[in-house]
């Protein structure tokens, strides 16, 4: 696996290194000593899949308040999502600052975050699916979430003719730093 860093601390890009041959390839997509190794969160607790039907669905952004931060590693393997990632951890360097890449069943690229960073996508394509592998279990009392066209952050989310987003992702208050 190859993992290069993004613009907000302790996330990164993880793309797979297939071993090629007649056949297709063979690559890892989860190594906990790999992951360890890079400084990373590599406890795993549960995964969980978003099917989306439509392009132009946007889930997001979501986090979880600790104690019950969640470190995730978001893959795309169905479809193709634009992914964003917002910095909430008012101590980092990169406070309020957003990263998105294009995750896609195509490229087979990965991106982790980890804890005190929000999370959302837009789909790209009909018919895309998205696997989370996260650190800890889900805690509802914990769950959290800012407004995907919150002014504080400034997110470019990519244009596309309808835009569906569930009444809660609306309803977020202005973020206050």
């Amino acid at each position: 696996m190859k993992f290069t860093p993004t613009a907000l601390p302790g996330a990164y890009v993880v793309e797979l290194e297939p071993l090629r041959d007649e056949r297709g390839f063979f690559a890892r997509s989860w190594d906990a000593e790999e992951f360890r190794s890079h400084g990373l969160n590599a406890h795993l607790s549960q995964c969980s899949v978003s099917w989306n039907d439509k392009a132009g669905t946007l889930r997001g952004m979501h986090y979880q308040a600790a104690p019950h931060g969640e470190a995730k590693l978001v893959r795309c393997t169905r479809g193709a999502i634009y992914d964003v990632i917002v910095d909430l951890r008012p101590e980092s360097g990169a406070y309020t600052r957003w990263f998105g890449v294009e995750l896609s069943a195509d490229n087979r690229t990965a991106l982790y975050l980890p804890e005190g960073l929000a999370h959302g996508f837009q789909t790209l394509r009909d018919d895309s699916e998205v696997f989370y592998q996260i650190s800890v279990p889900f805690h509802a009392e914990s769950s959290r979430g800012v407004r995907w066209d919150d002014p504080a952050f400034g997110i470019q989310w990519p244009a596309t003719p309808q835009r569906i987003l569930s009444q809660r992702d609306r309803a977020y208050p202005d973020f206050r730093p």
